[in-house]
């Protein structure tokens, strides 16, 4: 699996992991690059394998915290948006994930009302905006988050 996350190859490293993780339940780095595997390729419900087994030593509980964070992150900002559920007093650790920068964001953002998307600048750097927005779906609704440099967009993320 190292090789392939070495290589990039998140999407095969994170597959690898997910079906193989049983025999490596002791062996917290190969848990580690798993969930970061799926980490880089959006696939966030996949973190809750590496957040339960991650705990016997101080760097794999602090993975195992940082898994959680984006999680939870993820369940809530779905929920405000499809729920119009009130994040705003939530005081919530953050990473450097893009899924945190944008949950931060908005929760701090004045909602009078819920909006089709909502644009949001990065903090740290003023070319970097993200575009926030429901896809839906007939089988279950999606979140989109569209990452513009310069106005052209990036990356787009989607979680479910």
């Amino acid at each position: 699996m190292l090789e392939l996350y070495q290589n990039k190859e998140y999407e095969s490293a994170c597959e690898l992991g997910f079906k193989n993780y049983v025999p490596y339940l002791r062996d917290e780095e190969f848990i580690s690059l798993y969930g970061f595997a799926c980490l880089k390729i959006d696939y966030v419900e996949r973190l809750s394998i590496p957040i339960n087994i991650l705990k016997l030593s101080q760097e794999s509980r602090s993975n195992a915290a940082y898994f959680s964070i984006i999680l939870m992150q993820k369940k809530l900002l779905y929920h405000a948006l499809i729920d119009n559920y009130d994040i705003s007093s939530l005081n919530l650790p953050t990473t450097d994930y893009v899924l945190s920068k944008v949950f931060d964001l908005y929760s701090k953002h004045k909602k009078d009302k819920q909006q089709e998307f909502y644009i949001f600048e990065d903090e740290k750097d003023n070319q970097l905006k993200y575009k926030l927005y429901l896809l839906k779906d007939a089988r279950i609704d999606k979140m989109v988050i569209e990452e513009f440099h310069d106005s052209l967009s990036i990356k787009k993320h989607i979680y479910w």
